[in-house]
Protein backbone atom coordinates (compact mmCIF):
# COMPACT_ATOMS: atom_id res chain seq x y z
CA UNK A 1 0.00 0.00 0.00
CA UNK A 2 1.24 3.47 -0.96
CA UNK A 3 1.18 5.96 1.94
CA UNK A 4 2.91 8.70 0.01
CA UNK A 5 1.32 12.06 1.01
CA UNK A 6 1.39 13.23 -2.60
CA UNK A 7 -0.69 10.20 -3.60
CA UNK A 8 -3.11 10.99 -0.77
CA UNK A 9 -3.40 14.56 -2.05
CA UNK A 10 -4.13 13.33 -5.57
CA UNK A 11 -6.90 11.03 -4.29
CA UNK A 12 -8.43 13.76 -2.14
CA UNK A 13 -8.48 16.24 -5.02
CA UNK A 14 -9.82 13.55 -7.35
CA UNK A 15 -12.79 13.02 -5.03
CA UNK A 16 -13.53 16.73 -5.21
CA UNK A 17 -13.27 16.63 -9.00
CA UNK A 18 -15.66 13.66 -9.12
CA UNK A 19 -18.24 15.51 -7.02
CA UNK A 20 -17.97 18.48 -9.37
CA UNK A 21 -18.32 16.25 -12.43
CA UNK A 22 -21.44 14.66 -10.93
CA UNK A 23 -22.80 18.15 -10.42
CA UNK A 24 -22.10 19.14 -14.03
CA UNK A 25 -23.71 15.97 -15.37
CA UNK A 26 -26.85 16.53 -13.37
CA UNK A 27 -27.08 20.16 -14.37
CA UNK A 28 -26.71 19.38 -18.07
CA UNK A 29 -29.37 16.64 -18.14
CA UNK A 30 -32.07 17.92 -15.75
CA UNK A 31 -35.47 18.96 -17.13
CA UNK A 32 -36.42 21.65 -14.61
CA UNK A 33 -35.07 25.20 -14.66
CA UNK A 34 -34.81 25.23 -10.86
CA UNK A 35 -32.09 22.59 -11.29
CA UNK A 36 -30.29 23.51 -14.51
CA UNK A 37 -30.57 27.31 -14.13
CA UNK A 38 -30.98 28.04 -10.42
CA UNK A 39 -28.81 25.05 -9.37
CA UNK A 40 -31.14 24.09 -6.52
CA UNK A 41 -29.17 20.86 -6.12
CA UNK A 42 -26.10 19.29 -4.57
CA UNK A 43 -23.74 16.33 -4.98
CA UNK A 44 -21.39 14.54 -2.62
CA UNK A 45 -19.28 11.48 -1.95
CA UNK A 46 -19.28 9.82 1.45
CA UNK A 47 -17.32 7.05 3.05
CA UNK A 48 -18.81 3.57 3.37
CA UNK A 49 -20.26 4.51 6.76
CA UNK A 50 -21.68 7.84 5.58
CA UNK A 51 -19.06 10.41 6.53
CA UNK A 52 -18.71 13.32 4.10
CA UNK A 53 -15.64 12.91 1.88
CA UNK A 54 -16.25 15.63 -0.73
CA UNK A 55 -19.04 17.78 -2.11
CA UNK A 56 -19.84 19.56 -5.35
CA UNK A 57 -21.04 23.12 -5.93
CA UNK A 58 -24.62 24.31 -5.56
CA UNK A 59 -26.40 24.79 -2.26
CA UNK A 60 -23.92 24.25 0.61
CA UNK A 61 -26.76 23.27 2.93
CA UNK A 62 -27.66 20.47 0.53
CA UNK A 63 -24.14 19.07 0.38
CA UNK A 64 -23.98 18.95 4.16
CA UNK A 65 -27.25 17.03 4.24
CA UNK A 66 -26.19 14.16 2.02
CA UNK A 67 -23.96 12.40 4.55
CA UNK A 68 -26.90 12.39 6.96
CA UNK A 69 -29.09 10.83 4.27
CA UNK A 70 -26.60 8.03 3.71
CA UNK A 71 -26.31 7.28 7.42
CA UNK A 72 -30.10 6.98 7.70
CA UNK A 73 -30.25 4.68 4.65
CA UNK A 74 -27.60 2.50 6.28
CA UNK A 75 -29.73 2.32 9.44
CA UNK A 76 -32.81 1.35 7.44
CA UNK A 77 -31.01 -1.32 5.40
CA UNK A 78 -28.66 -2.93 7.88
CA UNK A 79 -29.56 -6.53 7.07
CA UNK A 80 -27.43 -8.95 5.08
CA UNK A 81 -27.85 -8.32 1.36
CA UNK A 82 -30.00 -5.20 1.82
CA UNK A 83 -27.37 -3.07 0.06
CA UNK A 84 -25.88 -4.49 -3.13
CA UNK A 85 -23.79 -3.40 -6.06
CA UNK A 86 -25.83 -1.42 -8.60
CA UNK A 87 -28.51 -0.36 -6.10
CA UNK A 88 -29.79 3.20 -5.95
CA UNK A 89 -31.90 4.37 -3.02
CA UNK A 90 -34.35 7.26 -2.99
CA UNK A 91 -35.52 9.33 -0.04
CA UNK A 92 -37.23 12.65 0.47
CA UNK A 93 -38.78 12.07 3.88
CA UNK A 94 -37.16 14.04 6.73
CA UNK A 95 -37.77 11.10 9.07
CA UNK A 96 -36.10 8.63 6.68
CA UNK A 97 -32.98 10.45 5.59
CA UNK A 98 -34.54 13.21 3.51
CA UNK A 99 -33.49 15.92 6.03
CA UNK A 100 -35.39 18.79 4.37
CA UNK A 101 -38.90 18.65 2.84
CA UNK A 102 -40.56 16.30 0.37
CA UNK A 103 -39.64 18.35 -2.72
CA UNK A 104 -35.92 17.75 -2.13
CA UNK A 105 -35.23 14.23 -3.37
CA UNK A 106 -32.02 12.36 -2.53
CA UNK A 107 -30.56 9.56 -4.66
CA UNK A 108 -27.78 7.49 -3.06
CA UNK A 109 -25.66 4.76 -4.68
CA UNK A 110 -23.28 2.41 -2.87
CA UNK A 111 -19.89 1.88 -4.48
CA UNK A 112 -18.47 -1.66 -4.13
CA UNK A 113 -14.99 -2.87 -4.99
CA UNK A 114 -14.10 -6.54 -4.67
CA UNK A 115 -17.40 -7.15 -2.86
CA UNK A 116 -16.63 -4.53 -0.21
CA UNK A 117 -18.61 -1.33 0.29
CA UNK A 118 -16.12 1.51 -0.25
CA UNK A 119 -18.13 4.71 -0.64
CA UNK A 120 -21.44 6.28 -1.63
CA UNK A 121 -22.24 8.74 -4.40
CA UNK A 122 -25.19 10.97 -3.54
CA UNK A 123 -27.16 13.84 -5.03
CA UNK A 124 -30.17 15.94 -4.12
CA UNK A 125 -32.39 18.26 -6.14
CA UNK A 126 -35.64 20.14 -5.78
CA UNK A 127 -38.39 18.41 -7.79
CA UNK A 128 -41.11 20.88 -8.71
CA UNK A 129 -44.08 18.72 -7.74
CA UNK A 130 -44.26 15.51 -5.71
CA UNK A 131 -48.01 15.52 -5.12
CA UNK A 132 -49.74 16.76 -2.01
CA UNK A 133 -52.60 19.14 -1.38
CA UNK A 134 -51.45 21.97 -3.67
CA UNK A 135 -49.48 22.36 -6.92
CA UNK A 136 -45.79 22.66 -6.12
CA UNK A 137 -46.34 20.46 -3.01
CA UNK A 138 -45.71 23.36 -0.61
CA UNK A 139 -48.61 24.78 1.38
CA UNK A 140 -48.49 27.21 4.27
CA UNK A 141 -51.74 25.57 5.43
CA UNK A 142 -50.35 22.05 5.76
CA UNK A 143 -50.62 20.55 9.24
CA UNK A 144 -49.00 17.16 8.62
CA UNK A 145 -46.42 15.67 6.29
CA UNK A 146 -49.01 13.54 4.47
CA UNK A 147 -50.48 16.71 2.94
CA UNK A 148 -47.16 17.77 1.42
CA UNK A 149 -46.68 14.99 -1.11
CA UNK A 150 -45.46 11.48 -1.67
CA UNK A 151 -43.17 10.18 1.08
CA UNK A 152 -40.19 8.14 -0.13
CA UNK A 153 -38.67 6.46 2.95
CA UNK A 154 -35.19 5.47 1.79
CA UNK A 155 -36.36 2.66 -0.50
CA UNK A 156 -34.64 1.12 -3.49
CA UNK A 157 -35.34 2.79 -6.80
CA UNK A 158 -32.90 0.58 -8.69
CA UNK A 159 -31.85 -2.92 -7.63
CA UNK A 160 -28.62 -4.47 -8.92
CA UNK A 161 -28.62 -2.01 -11.80
CA UNK A 162 -32.22 -2.63 -12.89
CA UNK A 163 -34.97 -0.05 -12.36
CA UNK A 164 -37.81 -1.11 -10.09
CA UNK A 165 -40.58 -0.06 -12.44
CA UNK A 166 -43.50 -0.11 -9.96
CA UNK A 167 -41.64 2.26 -7.61
CA UNK A 168 -40.80 4.58 -10.49
CA UNK A 169 -44.41 4.54 -11.68
CA UNK A 170 -45.75 5.36 -8.22
CA UNK A 171 -43.43 8.35 -8.04
CA UNK A 172 -44.33 9.52 -11.54
CA UNK A 173 -48.10 9.18 -11.16
CA UNK A 174 -48.12 11.27 -7.96
CA UNK A 175 -46.73 14.36 -9.69
CA UNK A 176 -48.66 17.05 -11.52
CA UNK A 177 -45.55 17.52 -13.69
CA UNK A 178 -44.62 13.90 -14.49
CA UNK A 179 -42.47 14.66 -17.54
CA UNK A 180 -40.27 17.02 -15.57
CA UNK A 181 -40.11 14.67 -12.60
CA UNK A 182 -38.99 11.69 -14.69
CA UNK A 183 -36.39 13.79 -16.48
CA UNK A 184 -35.00 15.15 -13.22
CA UNK A 185 -34.98 11.68 -11.68
CA UNK A 186 -32.91 10.21 -14.50
CA UNK A 187 -30.53 13.17 -14.35
CA UNK A 188 -29.91 12.30 -10.70
CA UNK A 189 -29.49 8.60 -11.50
CA UNK A 190 -26.94 9.30 -14.21
CA UNK A 191 -24.99 11.58 -11.88
CA UNK A 192 -24.56 8.99 -9.10
CA UNK A 193 -23.71 6.31 -11.67
CA UNK A 194 -21.05 8.57 -13.15
CA UNK A 195 -19.62 9.10 -9.68
CA UNK A 196 -19.48 5.34 -9.09
CA UNK A 197 -17.50 4.80 -12.32
CA UNK A 198 -15.01 7.52 -11.47
CA UNK A 199 -14.44 6.23 -7.93
CA UNK A 200 -13.85 2.71 -9.22
CA UNK A 201 -11.32 4.09 -11.70
CA UNK A 202 -9.57 5.80 -8.79
CA UNK A 203 -9.51 2.63 -6.66
CA UNK A 204 -8.30 0.52 -9.57
CA UNK A 205 -5.43 2.94 -10.11
CA UNK A 206 -4.23 3.33 -6.51
CA UNK A 207 -5.63 0.30 -4.67
CA UNK A 208 -8.43 -0.07 -2.13
CA UNK A 209 -6.23 0.25 0.95
CA UNK A 210 -4.53 3.39 -0.31
CA UNK A 211 -7.92 4.88 -1.17
CA UNK A 212 -9.31 4.23 2.33
CA UNK A 213 -6.19 5.56 4.07
CA UNK A 214 -6.23 8.71 1.91
CA UNK A 215 -9.86 9.43 2.82
CA UNK A 216 -9.23 8.89 6.53
CA UNK A 217 -6.12 11.08 6.35
CA UNK A 218 -8.27 13.82 4.83
CA UNK A 219 -10.78 13.48 7.69
CA UNK A 220 -8.01 13.87 10.25
CA UNK A 221 -6.73 16.92 8.44
CA UNK A 222 -10.19 18.49 8.46
CA UNK A 223 -10.46 17.92 12.21
CA UNK A 224 -7.00 19.36 12.86
CA UNK A 225 -7.82 22.53 10.88
CA UNK A 226 -11.03 23.04 12.88
CA UNK A 227 -9.35 22.47 16.23
CA UNK A 228 -6.58 24.90 15.33
CA UNK A 229 -9.12 27.53 14.28
CA UNK A 230 -11.24 27.11 17.42
CA UNK A 231 -8.25 28.03 19.55
CA UNK A 232 -8.22 31.45 17.86
CA UNK A 233 -11.87 32.16 18.63
CA UNK A 234 -13.00 34.13 21.72
CA UNK A 235 -13.69 31.67 24.54
CA UNK A 236 -16.87 31.94 26.52
CA UNK A 237 -20.62 31.41 26.55
CA UNK A 238 -22.80 33.71 24.47
CA UNK A 239 -26.60 33.97 24.51
CA UNK A 240 -29.26 35.64 22.40
CA UNK A 241 -33.06 35.79 22.32
CA UNK A 242 -34.88 37.19 19.31
CA UNK A 243 -38.54 37.73 18.48
CA UNK A 244 -39.71 36.31 15.16
CA UNK A 245 -42.30 37.64 12.72
CA UNK A 246 -44.97 35.35 14.18
CA UNK A 247 -44.29 36.52 17.76
CA UNK A 248 -42.34 33.42 18.81
CA UNK A 249 -39.10 33.90 20.76
CA UNK A 250 -36.08 31.92 19.56
CA UNK A 251 -33.16 31.38 21.93
CA UNK A 252 -29.59 30.21 21.44
CA UNK A 253 -26.56 29.68 23.65
CA UNK A 254 -23.15 29.14 22.04
CA UNK A 255 -20.20 28.01 24.11
CA UNK A 256 -16.67 28.06 22.70
CA UNK A 257 -13.94 26.14 24.52
CA UNK A 258 -10.43 25.17 23.49
CA UNK A 259 -11.68 22.00 21.79
CA UNK A 260 -15.43 22.30 21.32
CA UNK A 261 -18.05 24.52 19.72
CA UNK A 262 -21.38 23.85 21.43
CA UNK A 263 -24.70 25.18 20.11
CA UNK A 264 -27.60 24.82 22.55
CA UNK A 265 -31.10 25.24 21.09
CA UNK A 266 -33.06 23.32 23.72
CA UNK A 267 -34.89 26.36 25.08
CA UNK A 268 -37.14 26.93 22.09
CA UNK A 269 -40.84 26.66 21.19
CA UNK A 270 -42.63 23.37 20.72
CA UNK A 271 -43.20 22.16 17.17
CA UNK A 272 -46.19 23.79 15.51
CA UNK A 273 -49.07 22.43 13.46
CA UNK A 274 -48.00 24.35 10.37
CA UNK A 275 -45.12 23.64 7.95
CA UNK A 276 -42.48 25.79 9.68
CA UNK A 277 -40.64 23.02 11.51
CA UNK A 278 -37.23 21.58 10.68
CA UNK A 279 -35.61 18.24 11.29
CA UNK A 280 -32.72 18.20 13.72
CA UNK A 281 -30.40 17.29 10.85
CA UNK A 282 -31.50 20.42 9.00
CA UNK A 283 -30.66 22.55 12.03
CA UNK A 284 -27.31 20.77 12.37
CA UNK A 285 -26.46 21.81 8.82
CA UNK A 286 -26.95 25.46 9.83
CA UNK A 287 -24.69 25.01 12.85
CA UNK A 288 -22.12 23.45 10.51
CA UNK A 289 -22.35 26.39 8.11
CA UNK A 290 -21.80 28.92 10.87
CA UNK A 291 -18.96 26.85 12.31
CA UNK A 292 -17.27 26.64 8.91
CA UNK A 293 -17.73 30.37 8.32
CA UNK A 294 -15.80 31.37 11.43
CA UNK A 295 -13.14 28.66 11.51
CA UNK A 296 -11.47 28.18 8.12
CA UNK A 297 -13.82 28.89 5.20
CA UNK A 298 -10.96 28.81 2.68
CA UNK A 299 -10.58 25.02 2.45
CA UNK A 300 -13.04 22.32 1.45
CA UNK A 301 -14.86 20.61 4.30
CA UNK A 302 -15.36 16.95 5.11
CA UNK A 303 -16.70 14.87 7.96
CA UNK A 304 -13.64 15.56 10.09
CA UNK A 305 -14.22 19.30 9.83
CA UNK A 306 -17.25 19.10 12.09
CA UNK A 307 -16.04 16.69 14.75
CA UNK A 308 -15.52 19.50 17.33
CA UNK A 309 -19.09 20.75 16.80
CA UNK A 310 -21.88 19.71 19.19
CA UNK A 311 -25.58 20.50 18.81
CA UNK A 312 -28.12 20.29 21.62
CA UNK A 313 -31.83 20.27 20.73
CA UNK A 314 -35.04 19.24 22.46
CA UNK A 315 -37.30 16.52 21.08
CA UNK A 316 -40.71 17.91 20.20
CA UNK A 317 -39.44 21.43 19.51
CA UNK A 318 -39.47 23.23 16.15
CA UNK A 319 -35.80 22.24 15.83
CA UNK A 320 -36.40 18.53 16.48
CA UNK A 321 -40.06 17.82 15.67
CA UNK A 322 -41.81 14.48 15.91
CA UNK A 323 -43.38 12.58 13.02
CA UNK A 324 -45.58 13.34 11.09
CA UNK A 325 -45.33 17.12 11.40
CA UNK A 326 -45.40 19.27 8.27
CA UNK A 327 -42.06 20.67 7.10
CA UNK A 328 -42.74 22.16 3.69
CA UNK A 329 -41.32 25.55 4.68
CA UNK A 330 -38.47 24.12 6.78
CA UNK A 331 -36.05 26.47 5.01
CA UNK A 332 -37.51 29.51 6.76
CA UNK A 333 -36.87 27.76 10.08
CA UNK A 334 -33.25 26.93 9.36
CA UNK A 335 -32.42 30.34 7.88
CA UNK A 336 -33.90 31.86 11.04
CA UNK A 337 -31.71 29.71 13.31
CA UNK A 338 -28.67 30.38 11.10
CA UNK A 339 -29.25 34.12 11.43
CA UNK A 340 -29.88 33.74 15.18
CA UNK A 341 -26.54 32.00 15.72
CA UNK A 342 -24.80 34.52 13.44
CA UNK A 343 -26.24 37.46 15.36
CA UNK A 344 -25.31 35.87 18.68
CA UNK A 345 -21.63 35.71 17.73
CA UNK A 346 -21.36 38.86 15.59
CA UNK A 347 -20.38 41.19 18.49
CA UNK A 348 -17.55 38.82 19.43
CA UNK A 349 -16.26 37.62 16.03
CA UNK A 350 -15.09 40.61 13.93
CA UNK A 351 -15.39 38.95 10.52
CA UNK A 352 -19.16 38.46 10.81
CA UNK A 353 -21.16 41.22 9.04
CA UNK A 354 -24.53 42.64 10.04
CA UNK A 355 -27.75 40.79 9.30
CA UNK A 356 -28.73 39.94 5.74
CA UNK A 357 -32.24 39.60 4.31
CA UNK A 358 -32.17 36.09 5.78
CA UNK A 359 -35.09 34.49 3.98
CA UNK A 360 -35.36 32.06 1.10
CA UNK A 361 -38.31 34.15 -0.08
CA UNK A 362 -39.82 31.09 -1.73
CA UNK A 363 -42.12 32.22 -4.52
CA UNK A 364 -44.38 29.64 -6.16
CA UNK A 365 -46.52 30.69 -9.12
CA UNK A 366 -48.55 28.31 -11.25
CA UNK A 367 -51.38 27.92 -13.68
CA UNK A 368 -52.22 26.99 -17.24
CA UNK A 369 -49.66 28.16 -19.77
CA UNK A 370 -51.47 30.56 -22.12
CA UNK A 371 -49.54 29.37 -25.18
CA UNK A 372 -49.59 25.59 -24.67
CA UNK A 373 -52.39 24.91 -22.20
CA UNK A 374 -49.99 22.78 -20.14
CA UNK A 375 -49.71 23.21 -16.39
CA UNK A 376 -46.65 25.09 -15.19
CA UNK A 377 -45.21 25.79 -11.75
CA UNK A 378 -42.48 28.31 -10.97
CA UNK A 379 -40.60 27.69 -7.73
CA UNK A 380 -38.06 30.44 -7.12
CA UNK A 381 -35.84 31.49 -4.24
CA UNK A 382 -35.13 35.20 -4.47
CA UNK A 383 -32.07 37.44 -4.27
CA UNK A 384 -31.56 39.98 -1.48
CA UNK A 385 -29.07 42.18 0.36
CA UNK A 386 -26.35 41.23 2.84
CA UNK A 387 -25.17 43.31 5.78
CA UNK A 388 -22.23 45.66 5.91
CA UNK A 389 -19.09 44.44 7.67
CA UNK A 390 -16.17 46.03 9.49
CA UNK A 391 -14.31 46.62 6.23
CA UNK A 392 -16.85 46.97 3.43
CA UNK A 393 -20.40 47.37 2.17
CA UNK A 394 -22.69 44.36 2.03
CA UNK A 395 -23.25 42.33 -1.13
CA UNK A 396 -26.15 43.39 -3.33
CA UNK A 397 -28.68 40.99 -4.89
CA UNK A 398 -27.25 37.63 -3.87
CA UNK A 399 -28.92 34.61 -2.33
CA UNK A 400 -29.34 33.95 1.38
CA UNK A 401 -26.90 32.16 3.65
CA UNK A 402 -28.37 28.79 2.69
CA UNK A 403 -28.00 28.95 -1.07
CA UNK A 404 -24.34 29.50 -1.93
CA UNK A 405 -23.49 28.79 -5.57
CA UNK A 406 -26.97 29.25 -7.00
CA UNK A 407 -28.37 31.68 -9.56
CA UNK A 408 -31.60 33.47 -10.26
CA UNK A 409 -33.62 32.18 -13.19
CA UNK A 410 -33.15 34.46 -16.21
CA UNK A 411 -36.21 36.41 -17.31
CA UNK A 412 -35.97 34.84 -20.77
CA UNK A 413 -36.27 31.34 -19.29
CA UNK A 414 -39.15 32.32 -17.01
CA UNK A 415 -41.06 33.85 -19.91
CA UNK A 416 -40.39 30.95 -22.28
CA UNK A 417 -41.06 28.10 -19.87
CA UNK A 418 -43.76 29.62 -17.69
CA UNK A 419 -46.95 31.56 -18.24
CA UNK A 420 -45.68 34.93 -16.99
CA UNK A 421 -43.97 38.09 -18.16
CA UNK A 422 -41.10 39.49 -16.11
CA UNK A 423 -41.83 43.20 -16.40
CA UNK A 424 -38.90 44.41 -14.34
CA UNK A 425 -36.06 43.38 -12.08
CA UNK A 426 -34.23 46.21 -10.37
CA UNK A 427 -32.57 47.02 -7.07
CA UNK A 428 -34.70 47.89 -4.06
CA UNK A 429 -33.64 51.40 -3.05
CA UNK A 430 -35.89 51.84 -0.02
CA UNK A 431 -34.32 53.83 2.80
CA UNK A 432 -32.47 51.61 5.28
CA UNK A 433 -29.23 49.80 5.97
CA UNK A 434 -27.05 52.91 6.13
CA UNK A 435 -23.86 52.99 8.18
CA UNK A 436 -20.15 53.55 7.94
CA UNK A 437 -20.52 50.50 5.73
CA UNK A 438 -23.98 50.14 4.25
CA UNK A 439 -25.99 46.99 3.66
CA UNK A 440 -26.29 45.55 0.17
CA UNK A 441 -29.52 46.11 -1.73
CA UNK A 442 -32.33 43.65 -2.28
CA UNK A 443 -34.41 43.47 -5.44
CA UNK A 444 -37.79 44.54 -6.74
CA UNK A 445 -39.16 42.19 -9.43
CA UNK A 446 -42.56 42.08 -11.16
CA UNK A 447 -44.13 38.90 -12.51
CA UNK A 448 -47.17 39.71 -14.68
CA UNK A 449 -49.68 36.88 -14.92
CA UNK A 450 -50.89 35.85 -18.38
CA UNK A 451 -53.81 33.51 -17.67
CA UNK A 452 -56.85 33.52 -15.43
CA UNK A 453 -57.11 30.99 -12.62
CA UNK A 454 -53.41 31.12 -11.73
CA UNK A 455 -52.13 31.05 -8.15
CA UNK A 456 -49.44 32.36 -5.82
CA UNK A 457 -47.93 30.61 -2.81
CA UNK A 458 -45.11 32.20 -0.85
CA UNK A 459 -43.25 32.05 2.46
CA UNK A 460 -41.15 35.06 3.49
CA UNK A 461 -39.67 35.81 6.90
CA UNK A 462 -37.86 39.01 7.97
CA UNK A 463 -41.07 40.65 6.78
CA UNK A 464 -41.82 42.29 10.15
CA UNK A 465 -38.40 42.59 11.78
CA UNK A 466 -35.83 44.01 9.36
CA UNK A 467 -32.22 42.77 9.08
CA UNK A 468 -30.29 43.78 12.19
CA UNK A 469 -27.46 46.31 12.25
CA UNK A 470 -24.15 46.49 14.13
CA UNK A 471 -22.04 49.13 15.87
CA UNK A 472 -24.47 52.01 15.34
CA UNK A 473 -25.53 51.23 11.77
CA UNK A 474 -29.19 51.37 10.72
CA UNK A 475 -31.49 48.38 10.26
CA UNK A 476 -32.11 47.09 6.76
CA UNK A 477 -35.51 46.72 5.09
CA UNK A 478 -38.04 43.86 5.16
CA UNK A 479 -39.02 41.18 2.64
CA UNK A 480 -42.55 41.00 1.25
CA UNK A 481 -44.73 40.43 -1.79
CA UNK A 482 -47.18 42.97 -3.11
CA UNK A 483 -50.00 41.70 -5.30
CA UNK A 484 -51.21 44.47 -7.63
CA UNK A 485 -54.58 43.72 -9.22
CA UNK A 486 -55.70 44.95 -12.62
CA UNK A 487 -58.11 47.15 -10.73
CA UNK A 488 -55.20 48.90 -9.00
CA UNK A 489 -55.95 47.31 -5.61
CA UNK A 490 -52.85 46.24 -3.71
CA UNK A 491 -52.28 43.55 -1.08
CA UNK A 492 -49.06 43.06 0.91
CA UNK A 493 -48.34 39.49 2.04
CA UNK A 494 -45.54 37.31 3.38
CA UNK A 495 -47.12 33.85 3.86
CA UNK A 496 -50.00 32.63 1.69
CA UNK A 497 -51.17 29.48 -0.10
CA UNK A 498 -52.85 29.34 -3.52
CA UNK A 499 -53.86 32.99 -3.64
CA UNK A 500 -55.87 33.40 -6.85
CA UNK A 501 -54.33 35.69 -9.47
CA UNK A 502 -55.61 36.39 -12.97
CA UNK A 503 -54.40 37.73 -16.29
CA UNK A 504 -52.95 41.20 -15.88
CA UNK A 505 -52.34 40.92 -12.13
CA UNK A 506 -48.76 41.67 -11.03
CA UNK A 507 -46.86 39.81 -8.32
CA UNK A 508 -44.19 42.20 -7.05
CA UNK A 509 -41.32 40.59 -5.12
CA UNK A 510 -39.51 42.97 -2.76
CA UNK A 511 -36.48 41.68 -0.83
CA UNK A 512 -34.60 43.44 1.92
CA UNK A 513 -31.48 45.57 2.18
CA UNK A 514 -28.94 44.24 4.67
CA UNK A 515 -28.18 45.94 7.97
CA UNK A 516 -25.62 48.72 8.19
CA UNK A 517 -22.34 48.48 10.11
CA UNK A 518 -20.88 51.36 12.10
CA UNK A 519 -21.86 54.99 12.71
CA UNK A 520 -23.24 56.56 9.49
CA UNK A 521 -21.39 59.75 10.44
CA UNK A 522 -18.13 57.92 9.75
CA UNK A 523 -18.92 57.08 6.12
CA UNK A 524 -16.49 58.66 3.68
CA UNK A 525 -17.82 61.44 1.48
CA UNK A 526 -16.48 59.69 -1.63
CA UNK A 527 -18.62 56.62 -0.89
CA UNK A 528 -21.73 58.73 -0.22
CA UNK A 529 -21.30 60.47 -3.55
CA UNK A 530 -20.80 57.16 -5.34
CA UNK A 531 -24.05 55.88 -3.81
CA UNK A 532 -25.89 58.98 -5.05
CA UNK A 533 -24.45 58.62 -8.57
CA UNK A 534 -25.35 54.93 -8.65
CA UNK A 535 -28.91 55.56 -7.57
CA UNK A 536 -28.57 53.75 -4.23
CA UNK A 537 -29.21 56.93 -2.29
CA UNK A 538 -31.07 60.21 -2.79
CA UNK A 539 -29.40 63.52 -1.88
CA UNK A 540 -32.19 64.12 0.64
CA UNK A 541 -31.57 60.79 2.38
CA UNK A 542 -27.81 61.47 2.32
CA UNK A 543 -28.41 64.73 4.18
CA UNK A 544 -30.79 63.10 6.66
CA UNK A 545 -28.63 60.10 7.56
CA UNK A 546 -25.06 61.13 6.77
CA UNK A 547 -25.24 64.90 7.17
CA UNK A 548 -24.12 65.23 3.55
CA UNK A 549 -24.56 68.78 2.18
CA UNK A 550 -22.77 69.02 -1.15
CA UNK A 551 -24.86 69.24 -4.30
CA UNK A 552 -28.14 69.82 -2.47
CA UNK A 553 -30.05 72.95 -3.37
Amino acid sequence: MDKDPITFEIIQNSLQAISDEMFAAMRKTAMSAIIYEVLDMGTAITTADGELASSGAGIPAFSAMLDKSVRRILELHSGQGDIEQGDIFVTNDPFYGGVTHLNDVVLAMPVFFGGKLMAWTVDIAHWNDVGGMVPGSMSTDATELFQEGLRLPGVKLISRGKPIDPVMKIIEINSRLPDYLVGDMWAGISAVRLGERRILDLINKYGADTFEFAVEDYMKYGEQVSLSSIRNLPKGKYELSEEQDDGAIHNVTIEITDNEFIVDLRDNPDQIEGPTNSSRDGVMVMAQQLFKSITDPSIMCNGGTFRPLKLLTRAGSIFEPAEPCAQGFYFEVIIRVFDLMWRCLAPHVPQLPSGHFASICATIIGGSHPDTGRWYTIIEPELGGWGGSNDGDGNTAVFSGIHGDTYNCPAEISEARYGVYVDRMELNIENGGEGQWRGGRGICMDYRIRSDGSFLTCGYTRSKFAPWSSQGGLEGTPNFIEVIRKSGDKERISFVTALSVDEGDVIRVVTGTGGGFGDPGQRKTKLIEEDIRNGYLTPERAREVYGYQFGIS
